[in-house]
């Protein structure tokens, strides 16, 4: 399973780092990918739940504005 987030906020390496540690924290998360410009963050991995990510994401302080 692949979800695609566009997620506001992130800039810079410290940015990147912060999502993919809290993403890859999830139990049902393979892998995590971040492009900087496009603004979106790529999930891999079984059973991913929407709401989790999303949550995931805002409480490091990002905003979630789009997942597919």
């Amino acid at each position: 399973m692949r979800k695609v987030l566009s997620v506001e906020g992130m800039s810079c390496g410290h940015c990147e780092k912060a999502v993919k540690e809290a993403l890859s924290g999830l139990e049902s998360v393979r892998k995590v990918e971040v492009d900087l410009k496009g603004k979106k963050v790529e999930v891999e991995g079984d059973n991913l739940v929407d709401d989790v990510l999303k949550e995931t994401i805002e409480d490091i302080g990002y905003d979630v504005l789009d997942i597919n």
